[in-house]
């Protein structure tokens, strides 16, 4: 124990050879010949899970990370499904680095606050590039935090952060930013009522509005993981659509007409946020109501709409409109 705390003091460069010297049997970067080998992390959360099946469909090697001990029914399903399965002590940049050796590139669908997105991405991040991983893609998956002011929205500052060390980092990095998941607008994002047969915004009904499912956003990254020419940033929108065009796809999908319920200008929703978030206990809840709250008003303000987009980018996607998605519900 106490070597390895010496050597996770020491420079890259030696840290590198050290690792590559321990262990013999580190693989080489893929060919022509061999699947490229994506490491994941995250795999066994909603997305992460997408994205490996995505990736092994596609013929990539996946080489899934998760914590020792792992009992979650992903695990067994990945296993079936063909992916590496590597216990990794997530606080050890040496462990890390030895997961990651031989990789085409590092896929990060972790979810959290500091300790994850910037902790826990850090010391990946390192590993990646002590492991000579030449492509890195963040756990951003979100509007476009780029535009948007700091502060205005609590787990995006994260992401901002962490990416501001990411670009200093000597890998190449991309983003995938996809707007909101589409999925949440069957129930847990408060924009389509259901029960009341409205659909409820704040300030401008016309405002575009970027969704994307969750399937759909896996594909895509997928996609750009086994792509070694993607840009710093990309942008997808399975459907651009207006509040108007959300009820037009509520009526259609439900066949009963519904209406919209406008509850006041963007200030009104700001003034919630605050008011909620003063009321609201201190948590480790990741994503508190008043979080949720903070996203639709980014949303409304129109400032991180997503421009240009790169759906054309992998030609294969079929995106899955609002309509169907709201069709799915029960």
């Amino acid at each position: 124990m106490v070597a390895k705390r010496a050597i996770e003091k020491f420079s890259p460069s030696v840290f590198k050879s050290l690792i590559l010297a321990e262990d013999k049997a580190v693989s080489l970067p893929s060919s022509k010949a061999n699947p490229a080998t994506i490491v994941l992390a995250g795999a066994t959360g909603d997305l992460g899970f997408r994205i490996a099946r995505a990736l092994l469909k596609r013929g990539a090697a996946v080489r899934a990370l998760v914590r020792p001990g792992n009992t979650k029914p992903e695990v067994a399903q990945l296993r079936e499904l063909g992916a590496e399965l590597v216990e990794v002590d997530f606080n050890s940049v040496i462990a890390l680095t030895q997961a990651c050796s031989g990789a085409a590139c590092v896929v990060s669908a972790l979810s959290g606050l500091r300790d994850v997105i910037m902790d826990g991405q850090k010391r990946l991040l390192d590993a990646a590039v002590v492991a000579g991983v030449p492509r890195f893609i963040p756990s951003d998956f979100c509007i476009d935090y780029t535009k948007l002011p700091a502060g205005s929205n609590r787990n995006l500052d994260l992401r901002r952060e962490f990416n501001q060390r990411l670009d200093q980092a000597p890998i190449q990095a991309t983003s995938v930013l996809n707007g909101m998941f589409t999925d949440l607008l069957t129930g847990q994002a408060p924009v389509v009522l259901f029960g009341l047969k409205r659909v409820m915004y704040y300030g401008n009904a016309d405002q575009p509005l970027d969704f994307t499912t969750t399937s759909d956003t896996a594909e895509f990254t997928a996609a750009a993981a086994l792509d070694p020419t993607t840009p710093r940033y990309l942008r997808v929108a399975g459907e651009v659509a207006t509040v108007r065009g959300l009820q037009r796809a509520a009526t259609d999908a439900t066949g009963q007409p519904f209406k919209l319920l406008r509850v006041g200008p963007l200030g009104v929703l700001g003034v919630l946020i605050k008011v909620t978030k003063a009321l609201m206990p201190t948590s480790d809840d990741v994503f508190p109501p008043w979080q949720g709250m903070q996203y639709l008003h980014n949303m409304f303000t129109g400032l991180p709409k997503l421009a240009p987009l790169d759906n054309g980018r992998y030609p294969e996607i079929r995106w899955t409109s609002v309509r169907e998605v709201l069709a799915t519900r029960k």
